[in-house]
């Protein structure tokens, strides 16, 4: 395997020779070593075209495979061929897979269980907390969580699922020794711990824009179904929906208000024919997997004060401003912030974004 993955390493080096040019030149030598050394005649066999041809013949004069993969562990970096055991049997199904990536973390079995969550990147307070719910539920279920790192729902789903126990993965637009964006560097530190972090690219590649499509090609491929929470119509997620469509994998969405242009792109797929999203539930009863252990939402158990339960019974499942939360409750603001505080320290009420509250 050490000297596959030299060859595999070797090719993800050379321009002008992607997935479908590398099956085909492999096919025609016998093995990846042999298509490392090809002759002129079996390269014009398998269809490499001049610069294809050029770039091969650069990169074995040029190219220490020895060295290129000493840098990759030095950087904590695991190569995985697509003839490896590790490599994501979901991904390896799709159309032209990709022949390398490079792993920051561990996979395991339990990841083909995985479903995407992809969206905005400037989620609306609803949007924020649908992502945390379905995203921590089905983490508690032992589904891993796919995402790309992108601020936003990418990274509400990823810290979501982390902060459940459960396991995550990224896919990144750049080189696995890179995080974008710079800001979600602690999050990908976290995410290596408890999932993985996924690139196609060579190590120092940066995310330019070109770079994106093809990440959540693999983000589609990496996952039993795509579920946008919310995005509008012009919104990256969309691209990823596209994938999963052609990869011919389930897709979900979540619906919201008519009047928010975030839930443009979700009700366009409904329409289209996605799934419809409410809960964690809807999701696993589609792809039959179990269900979540649900965390439990009831203050019985509790030691409530009598203002800490009016205002938990205020409290709804969609975020309020802590000030319609006190009307409902019938308490001054000072009572009510206070009777907040506490409930967020037993675990029962989440402040999902400045002064709006939602029930735990």
């Amino acid at each position: 395997m050490h000297d596959i993955i030299r060859y595999y390493l070797g090719f993800n080096l050379v321009p002008g020779i992607g997935p479908l040019r590398l099956a085909r030149l492999i096919e025609q030598c016998g093995s990846v070593a042999a298509a490392w050394h090809a002759s002129d005649k079996d390269m014009i066999a398998a269809g490499l075209d001049a610069r294809s041809m050029a770039g091969l013949r650069t990169a074995r004069q040029t190219i220490d495979l020895d060295a290129e993969l000493a840098r990759l562990r030095a950087a904590g970096v695991t190569p995985v061929s697509i003839v490896d055991p590790a490599y994501p049997p979901l991904l390896r199904m799709i159309p032209a897979p990709p022949p390398l990536l490079y792993v920051r973390g561990t996979l395991t079995p339990a990841d083909q269980r995985a479903v995407a969550i992809v969206g905005t990147r400037r989620p609306s307070n609803y949007g924020r907390e649908v992502t945390h719910r379905l995203a921590r539920d089905l983490a508690t279920a032992g589904v891993t969580i796919v995402s790309g790192l992108a601020l936003g729902v990418d990274t509400i789903a990823h810290t979501a699922a982390l902060d459940a126990g459960g396991r995550t993965i990224a896919v990144l637009a750049c080189g696995a020794d890179r995080v974008y964006p710079e800001r979600n560097r602690a999050l990908a530190e976290r995410i290596i711990t408890a999932g993985t972090l996924i690139s196609d690219y060579p190590l120092g590649t940066p995310p330019a824009p070109l770079n994106f499509p093809p990440r959540n090609r693999i983000i589609a491929g990496l996952s039993l179904a795509t579920l946008v929470t919310e995005a509008s119509e012009q919104s990256g997620a969309l691209i990823t929906v596209q994938f999963a469509l052609d990869q011919g994998r389930d897709v979900m969405a979540v619906p919201g208000s008519i009047f928010n242009p975030l839930s443009a792109g979700p009700h366009r797929l409904i329409r289209e024919g996605a799934a419809i999203i409410t809960d964690a539930s809807d999701i696993l009863e589609a792809l039959s997997l179990d269900g979540p252990n649900r965390p439990n939402e009831s203050p019985l158990e509790l030691a409530l004060t009598a203002e800490e339960e009016a205002i938990y019974r205020a409290v709804e499942a969609e975020p309020q401003h802590i000030d319609a939360i006190g009307r409902t409750a019938g308490l001054p603001a000072a009572a009510t912030a206070a009777a907040l505080a506490l409930l967020e320290l037993k675990g029962i009420v989440r402040q999902v974004a400045p002064s709006y509250y939602a029930r735990g």
